[in-house]
């Protein structure tokens, strides 16, 4: 087979090859009986047809057809692995010369794993880390931060009351009603009783402790997510990559699936919703699409720190992260579920590795 490769821009590759006169005839009569198996002749069984019977009812433009298509399905794998390429998309194939006793002619496209001028990640994350300030690293949980919280719990469980009073009318206004109904929230009292009923507090005191624990641990986790962004956002604009479109394209898929499973478990039709909003689902494409490129870029980019570093997930973390995830979703499809939990821990250490520099 003759090959030749020849990059194109936006990381596609278009593979131009003939695959010889002898090997491409050899699936002619592989061809001609999976043609036969789909064929109806009337005094003949399915499947059980002569050679020389398809062969006068079956036009050869399909014959060649199948032949290619089988020629293809059994050398594009083999191609892609002597050529080293690293396919991403679905190959689109055109057939250049097609015809018996003669070479298969073939061109191919696909987009392929673009390569990446990564950025000194290890610098970058330094610089950002240097610049948190001592009121960041050490957060405190102010009593107001407290009192707001325990006022939201206690107006989340607070009973509405329909409360009538008189009407006052100003100069001049209608006297059409004597008295008004309003709604007023009876906030019940910070007791033992109320924090009990809350969850395993031994009392208002109890309750308060762990609250403070719970804010701070929050507001942690803010801070280090804010950091984590900064991090990756100056690697992202440091580092050179040639986007390709289809990982953009899955990126928008992914976002506008999250989206219509939001709005169905809400109760609502997609397309509903989309009326309400007078856009249609490529209106939304173009809105997402930066958001889209940004998690491609990301991807590329953990998954490059990955690969340098050596940071691999933990066997046993998987295992346990797998068993929760099929617990909560009993039809989740334990594949997938296992490429998430390796994801989601793999880039966990990536950004543990890049905060301790």
């Amino acid at each position: 087979m003759k090959i030749k490769v020849t990059k194109l821009p936006k990381s596609e590759v278009e593979i131009e090859g003939e695959l010889e006169i002898d090997a491409f005839e050899g699936y002619f009569k592989t061809a001609l009986k999976k043609l036969g198996e789909r064929v109806n002749i009337d005094g003949f069984r399915k499947g059980k047809i002569p050679e020389n019977v398809l062969l006068s009812n079956i036009p050869e433009i399909s014959i060649l057809e199948e032949m290619a298509e089988l020629a293809l399905a059994e050398h594009y794998p083999k191609i892609l692995e002597t050529e080293k390429i690293d396919a991403i998309s679905r190959p689109e194939i055109s057939i250049t010369k097609l015809a018996r006793k003669n070479p298969l002619g073939f061109k191919i496209k696909t987009a392929v794993l673009p390569s990446i001028k990564i950025a000194d990640y290890k610098t970058a994350a330094k610089k950002i880390i240097s610049k948190i300030t001592e009121a960041e690293k050490n957060i405190i949980v102010t009593e107001k931060d407290i009192e707001d919280t325990i006022i939201d719990i206690r107006k989340s469980r607070a009973p509405k009351k329909h409360v009538t009073e008189p009407h006052v009318h100003k100069e001049g206004e209608e006297h059409k009603h004597d008295e008004e109904t309003t709604e007023v929230e009876a906030l019940p009292p910070l007791d033992d009783e109320f924090v009990k009923a809350l969850g395993p507090f031994s009392g208002v005191d109890d309750f308060t402790a762990k609250l403070k624990e719970n804010i701070k641990l929050e507001k942690q986790n803010l801070q280090k997510e804010k950091t984590r962004l900064k991090i990756i956002e100056k690697i992202i604009e440091e580092s050179e990559m040639d986007l390709p479109e289809i990982l953009i394209q899955v990126e928008l898929d992914k976002i506008l699936y999250r989206m219509e499973s939001d709005i169905t478990q809400m109760g609502l039709k997609f397309e509903d919703y989309l009326k309400h909003l007078n856009k249609t689902k490529e209106n939304l494409r173009t809105e997402f699409r930066n958001d889209a490129e940004k998690k491609a870029k990301l991807a590329l980019v953990l998954n490059e720190i990955a690969k340098i570093e050596k940071i691999v997930a933990d066997e046993e973390q998987i295992v346990k992260e797998v068993e929760a995830i099929m617990e909560h979703y009993k039809d989740a499809d334990p594949e997938r579920a296992r490429m998430h939990a390796e994801n989601v821990l793999t880039n966990e250490q990536i950004f543990r590795f890049l905060e301790s520099q």
